[in-house]
């Protein structure tokens, strides 16, 4: 009786390496893969979008064509069934790359623990985002830009280890106002919202149809904002145990966005929807 192990990555990397390097070491063979991912060019098309000649790009295109992974029809080229699913694969990779890259300082000085590894392989869906910073001349811009996207959503859906009474009260408003808020806390704010001066001010709201809490026990390493028209992440500093409220990573893209409302749900649905009316009774 024979058994067989199973092939890591690695030994698959050494086996295949000169197949990996052919299409990873090649600017051109990349550029062609996600150029077919979304349109089906010429080769004077490739010409232009690549700013290659039809001599360097032919070789790349035979080399593509043996490998069964694009084809010419018409003159034009277009992916093979695998192609597709190679031409994928890159552009999660180049995506995932771009956003480390493009925010790198954030991320290498901030604690990650607290991003789902799902999500956190999806940072390239943050690219066009903004790293919000406190200043010595605007010492309260994160702040103040908080308040902005509490002011202008029409729904907040919110994840948070911090509370402050500005907080509190800025929500409360719009909560007044009919705005939708879901909030995820952990044990410790849950346990300072039924202090004063927050009992209070939760109290007020309590009854609202609009405003729902939940719980999730344990430590929670990430906080964030997010509406209809924005997104803000932030996180604790790795050089520090507490929450860095000095630096915010913030978009108004649609899919960064949703980026946020994915972890949104995944710390929601994780957590116990709390008892406000009960907990917060004035009896």
């Amino acid at each position: 009786m024979s058994f067989s192990m199973a092939v890591t990555s690695l030994e698959a990397y050494e086996e295949h390496q000169k197949l990996i390097h052919s299409i990873y070491s090649s600017r051109l063979k990349i550029q062609i893969l996600l150029t077919l991912l979304t349109e089906h060019p010429s080769l004077s098309r490739l010409r232009e979008i690549t700013g290659s000649t039809s001599q360097a790009l032919i070789p790349k295109i035979r080399s593509l064509e043996k490998q069964m992974l694009l084809q010419s029809k018409n003159y034009e080229y277009v992916l093979t069934p695998l192609g597709k699913i190679v031409a994928d694969s890159v552009a999660g990779f180049v995506n995932l790359m771009a956003g480390i890259d493009r925010h790198h300082v954030f991320w290498t000085t901030h604690d990650l623990s607290g991003i789902p590894m799902e999500f956190l392989a999806r940072v390239g869906e943050l690219q066009d985002s903004e790293v919000e910073l406190d200043t010595q001349v605007e010492v309260l811009h994160v702040y103040s830009h908080f308040l902005k996207i509490v002011r202008e959503g029409t729904y907040i859906h919110g994840i948070s280890s911090i509370m402050s009474p500005g907080v509190a009260e800025n929500v409360a408003l719009r909560i007044f106002e009919g705005v939708p808020v879901e909030l995820v806390v952990n044990d410790d704010v849950a346990a300072m919202l039924c202090r004063e001066p927050y009992f209070t001010q939760v109290a007020q709201i309590a009854n609202f149809e609009n405003f729902k809490v939940y719980v999730i026990k344990g430590e929670l390493k990430i906080g964030v904002t997010v509406t209809d028209k924005q997104l803000s992440l932030g996180l604790y500093r790795n050089d520090n145990p507490i929450y860095d409220s000095s630096t915010d990573l913030s978009s108004y893209d649609p899919q960064a966005i949703a980026w946020g409302e994915g972890v949104f749900r995944y710390y929601r649905d994780r957590s116990t929807v709390l008892d406000l009316k009960t907990t917060f009774s004035r009896k």
